[in-house]
């Protein structure tokens, strides 16, 4: 997206777990901005982005300490607003000439309360109105501010943080301690909505406006090339390939691997709404036997995954070969994926589990990358899908796995576990609708158990598998919550299940949190 198409407010990160709250937050007040990592962001940098406006966001170490993270001087002399936050408010306190000092009773962590200064401040317009005269915060914080900067003032204190609240009014440079991110703070995003009011930004950041932007870009890229795009039915490709056809019609081809791991009749709904309804070349690659073929037996975890994603490469490779003048392929890479390419440290990070994607294969088919998501958050990609006219049925549906039913399956895969499966998650999914869920729920599915159990049914025994039900709540899948059904749903279900699929007689109800446990059983 060419970045002068809007007013840009820039977020330096210094580390903080939440900064990617920050750009939510803008983001929902139609606020265009990015995050960049405090290492890259340099005096040329600051020259070619041109924000209208630079946040600091929180962070985990300690300005006290030689060599802690600091943005560039010239950020100052931008001329522009200015907004602390936490670590970004101690950042702007030391280099501006106030002192901060490391803990020694200061330290806040949780729940605290803002009381307002004598006198009053536009960042604050919409604060203090119910009666009690504070407004609930949210604090993580161990050093403190033991001295304001020249031009400072203080406007809201809390119990252990007397400077909550500090701005220098003639240069609009503004800083808090608290967190106003995050949930925890509830009036969090009127401060916010106060910040960009006063930098002037015109809120112009809207998928209507985004649409027309990112059609015109696909063209420029693209030309009269053929792009081709790896659709898997879910949001992002979707959305994805119903962006890029708007732009280019049949240049574009989408490949559909039917991989023999689905859920029930999705195939089907996936190339028939493309295909038939939206008018897209789709190519359904129906490779469901030599999946199955190599999967059989396979119990895993990791080994599914790699044996899944090599194979889809190689499938995805052999249908590209057939488009003839493909120079482009279409990826729903989204902004947290590029966020996390270019990590606040750069280090490792343990790996849970691989992930399935089409990474490497620009490299290994010659082709250059057409992104057209990647400034987007997932929030952000559905009410895209709404403008481009895609169903609900598909804009709203929940996250599915690329190695699809092959890690709700622990253990041994077979085709008749598969089965079972697919039928059981079937009835759950369904179940649900009903009942009017499906839309509280971040992901639901049921697992097919590596156990059989015994029963009775019909005054006689039977030994079949046990399956297991989940389904969360989450905002963005990194943490979540189990859902929490009724019993009446729950043994409503449980019967459905057991009268409705053969092979299974018994239902249990995942309530693991994450962390520890993932979303997924693999």
């Amino acid at each position: 997206m060419d970045r002068t198409a809007h007013d840009r407010l820039l977020i330096v990160d210094f580390g903080s777990q939440v900064t990617q709250l920050i750009a939510r937050r803008l983001r929902e007040l139609n606020v265009y901005c990015e995050i960049h990592p405090y290492q890259n962001v340099t005096e040329d940098f600051l020259r070619d982005f041109a924000p209208k406006a630079v946040i600091f966001s929180g962070g985990p170490d300690s300005v006290t300490r030689e060599g802690s993270p600091r943005p560039p001087r010239a950020v100052y002399d931008l001329g522009v607003p200015i907004l602390g936050i936490c670590y970004g408010q101690q950042v702007m306190m030391q280099d501006l000439g106030g002192r901060v000092e490391a803990g020694e009773g200061t330290a806040e962590f949780g729940r605290a309360y803002v009381t307002p200064g004598a006198d009053r401040i536009d960042l604050l317009n919409g604060w203090f109105l119910d009666g009690t005269g504070r407004e609930q915060v949210w604090m993580s914080h161990g050093d403190h501010v033991a001295a304001l900067a020249p031009g400072f003032a203080v406007y809201g204190t809390s119990p252990g943080a007397p400077f909550a609240v500090t701005a220098d009014l003639a240069r609009r440079f503004y800083a808090v301690q608290f967190h106003p991110e995050v949930h925890h703070t509830p009036n969090g995003r009127t401060l916010y909505e106060n910040f960009v009011r006063d930098a002037g930004f015109a809120g112009d950041w809207t998928m209507n406006a985004y649409r027309e932007e990112a059609v015109q870009k696909i063209r420029d890229q693209v030309g009269e090339a053929k792009v081709i795009c790896a659709l898997s039915g879910g949001v992002d490709s979707s959305v994805a390939a119903a962006l890029i056809h708007e732009a280019v019609g049949d240049q574009l081809t989408c490949v559909f691997v039917d991989h023999g791991l689905l859920r029930l009749n999705e195939a089907e709904e996936v190339v028939g709404m493309f295909r038939d309804h939206m008018n897209l070349q789709v190519i359904h690659a129906e490779e469901q036997e030599l999946f199955l073929s190599q999967l059989e037996g396979v119990s895993d975890p990791e080994t599914k995954r790699k044996t899944i994603g090599r194979l889809f490469i190689d499938v995805f490779q052999k249908y590209a070969d057939q488009i003839e003048g493909a120079a482009f392929l279409a990826q729903g890479t989204l902004y947290p994926d590029v966020i996390e390419s270019v990590s606040f440290s750069g280090g490792p990070s343990v790996t849970i589990k691989s992930h399935h994607n089409v990474g490497g294969l620009p490299e290994k088919m010659g082709l250059k990358l057409v992104e057209p998501l990647r400034e987007l958050f997932k929030d952000e990609v559905r009410a895209l899908g709404r403008e481009l006219g895609l169903p609900d049925s598909f804009i709203g549906r929940h996250p599915f796995p690329g190695p699809g039913l092959a890690i709700r399956c622990p253990g041994e895969i077979t085709r008749e576990k598969l089965e079972i499966l697919r039928r059981a998650d079937a009835v759950f999914i369904d179940q649900i609708r009903r009942h009017g869920l499906y839309d509280e729920i971040w992901q639901a599915f049921a697992a097919i158990l590596p156990v059989r159990t015994v029963g009775v049914m019909g005054d006689g025994r039977t030994y079949d598998f046990a399956c297991a039900l989940r389904a969360v709540t989450s905002v963005d899948g990194m943490t979540a919550d189990f859902y929490p059904f009724s019993h009446e749903f729950l043994g409503e279900t449980a019967t459905r299940i057991i009268n409705e699929v053969r092979g299974i007689n018994r239902v249990t109800y995942d309530v693991t949190s994450k962390p520890p446990g993932t979303i997924e059983w693999e």
